[in-house]
């Protein structure tokens, strides 16, 4: 019998869900959005486990909303932060390119990467033994865990219950969409009861939601334009949570400095940028992602509001210096 648990927390955005695997080794997996640090220190904490005992955080990968207190919690409390060996590598080059978040726009506090996994690697908390599985797709340096006694997957970003995690064309490449089916592929021969993801609740029929992914994955070959729709429509949400909102006036200019909005006017629909943004408005509201409210678009989806410090924050790895800690490169 295992003198250990898995404790899932589905969160609210701007925060990715956290796990907390509780055993003589604690390890935390994802941090959440920055500006929820202190609720996910309180999560922690609530679990029974003192931050100071975490052995490890573990990233599936860098997004904001995944990393966001990896920061808080190196700089405040010294725990290792573990992620694959390609992310790893930006990370701590401060990249401009790290975690996507100047293309993005989504502010990411300094943090350094001390252990960099690889596929296969393991890792123990004394009672479990956590299998990395390299799962790209959603990032090149994704990954999922994997704990073949208890037959439990945490699989990030790559699948939800009933949905999936958009794709980065032009940051991951064109080619993420053929590596999320090929990981898919790999999990759904696992014996998997119990999975969980990034966003969402626990998923209690894991390879009913891979198949479902492979699915909507497959139509999404057939149909390019549907993997730019939905990467812009998360995209921008995300930026209205972020930002409790945009006021009509103020929208024009800040979608036109944004590389992802760029990118996708003009590579994925052939539009000049000024061309495109009535266009998305029109199916941000169409599609119910966002809708207006005083003149201000708010994001559709349950959210907690940042401090208002947080929405005016521009920390971003081109700018992250003199922050280093010793790297530990072992388990």
């Amino acid at each position: 019998m295992k003198n250990s648990s898995i404790l899932f927390f589905e969160r609210k955005f701007p925060s990715a869900n956290m796990i907390i695997v509780k055993d003589r080794l604690p390890i935390l997996i994802d941090t959440g959005f920055g500006s929820d640090v202190k609720d996910t220190e309180q999560l922690i904490t609530g679990a029974g486990v003192s931050p100071e005992e975490l052995h490890l955080i573990v990233n599936t990968h860098y997004h904001s909303d995944h990393v966001g207190g990896n920061s808080y919690f190196q700089k405040n409390y010294g725990i290792r932060i573990a992620t694959h060996k390609w992310e790893a590598d930006l990370i701590n080059a401060c990249d401009q390119e790290a975690c996507s978040a100047g293309w993005l726009d989504q502010p990411v506090e300094p943090y350094r990467v001390n252990i960099k996994l690889s596929d296969n690697d393991e890792i123990q908390t004394e009672s479990r033994i956590l299998k990395v599985l390299h799962t790209p797709g959603h990032t090149l340096g994704h990954i999922s865990l994997y704990d073949p006694d208890d037959e439990i997957l945490i699989c990030g970003d790559l699948f939800h219950k009933n949905d999936i995690g958009w794709l980065n064309i032009f940051r991951e490449g064109v080619s993420s969409i053929q590596r999320s089916l090929e990981s898919l592929d790999r999990l759904s021969k696992l014996r998997i009861g119990q999975a969980y993801s990034g966003h969402g609740p626990q998923i209690d029929n894991p390879l009913a939601s891979i198949d479902a992914a492979r699915s909507r994955f497959e139509k999404w070959i057939q149909a390019p334009d549907k993997i730019s729709w939905h990467a812009c429509k998360r995209i921008f949400s995300f930026t209205l949570i972020i930002k409790n909102g945009l006021a009509r006036e103020e929208i024009d200019e800040y979608l036109l400095k944004c590389g992802w909005f760029q990118d996708f006017a003009r590579y994925s629909f052939q539009l000049q940028p000024e061309e495109f943004i009535p266009i998305l408005l029109d199916e941000m509201i169409r599609s119910g992602a966002a809708s207006w409210q005083n003149q201000n678009l708010i994001a559709s989806a349950t959210y907690q509001a940042p401090q208002k410090e947080w929405m005016e924050k521009n920390i971003k790895p081109k700018d992250w210096k003199d922050f280093s800690h010793n790297s530990h490169n072992t388990l």
